[in-house]
């Protein structure tokens, strides 16, 4: 599919750099795991790829970077562990709440291999959008990182309705990025990246490996294509759309890559780079 890669348009390559350096010398990080990173095919919770998440985050511990988790999973674990039809969103709200404690304990677990605490916080989209409860929300963020604590960030399902709902970790991760002065979002999936069709299905499909004035011709290409031919990625790039015309990185990767978290770090070309709409200008 090589021929289609001037449709997308590309990133100059010193800008590129630039944003990639930008994400390494992050000091705070907010990091999103999707449910596929962290379930396996029947929908189980998956200890060894959620051992393997700990692991990446302690890689940034250890270098001294705060890290906020927004995690995907919790309905996932749940329909693994009940045996109960799911197609409402009654039963999504139940399943959550099955699996809310499954995730937290696997997370408690797991960080527990490195002495690191972890705190749970699960938020609707009212505490993202009223001034009053989100600073409360900030302030406990913070006080959290006082402490060395990495806070676990997911949507509270379980009180969540099609009115009030955040409706996807992706944006979450987003706006709780902007909503704490991170320096970096990585978003953990399933591929490595945003590409030109799905590689899953495509075995032609390129890398886009930076998002910056391309994003429209990236935006036309992800969606063009059939409902479900890109997954999930339209608000993977939306989310990282919204942080780089912030002042902020974001980083689309695979969650299974070695050290990805501590490779995206050492500004080693993993993944799709969203170029800050600053680096843009000042490049």
């Amino acid at each position: 599919m090589s021929e289609e890669a001037p449709a997308v348009g590309s990133v100059p390559e010193a800008v590129e750099t630039a944003a990639r350096e930008q994400a390494a010398a992050a000091g705070r990080v907010v990091v999103k795991a999707g449910t596929n990173s962290l379930t396996d095919s029947e929908s189980r919770l998956d200890r060894v790829k959620l051992d393997k998440l700990v692991t990446d985050v302690m890689d940034l511990r250890e270098r001294g970077t705060e890290v906020l988790l927004v995690s995907s999973g919790a309905v996932g674990a749940g329909r693994g562990r009940v045996d109960e039809p799911t197609d409402s969103v009654v039963a999504s709200q139940a399943l959550s709440t099955v699996g809310q404690s499954d995730l937290m304990a696997g997370y408690t677990a797991s960080f527990d291999r490195y002495d690191q605490k972890v705190a749970q916080m699960l938020l609707t989209e009212d505490d993202l959008e009223d001034p009053e409860r989100f600073r409360n929300v900030r302030s406990t963020v913070e006080t959290l990182f006082d402490w060395g604590v990495v806070p676990v960030v997911n949507e509270n399902d379980a009180v969540a309705t099609e009115e009030i709902q955040i409706g996807d970790n992706d944006m979450l991760s987003a706006a709780v990025a902007m909503g704490v002065d991170a320096d970096l979002l990585v978003i953990l999936t399933d591929v490595g990246g945003v590409y030109t069709s799905n590689p899953k299905r495509d075995p032609d499909a390129e890398l886009i490996t930076a998002v910056g004035d391309n994003y429209e011709s990236v935006q036309r290409v992800i969606g063009g294509g059939a409902g479900a031919e890109f997954g999930g990625i339209r608000t993977k790039v939306e989310g990282g759309r919204d942080v780089s015309r912030s002042g902020m990185p974001a980083v689309i990767a695979d969650s299974q890559e070695r050290q990805v978290l501590d490779r995206i770090v050492a500004s080693k070309p993993v993944g799709t780079v969203f170029v800050p709409e600053e680096g843009e200008t000042d490049a």
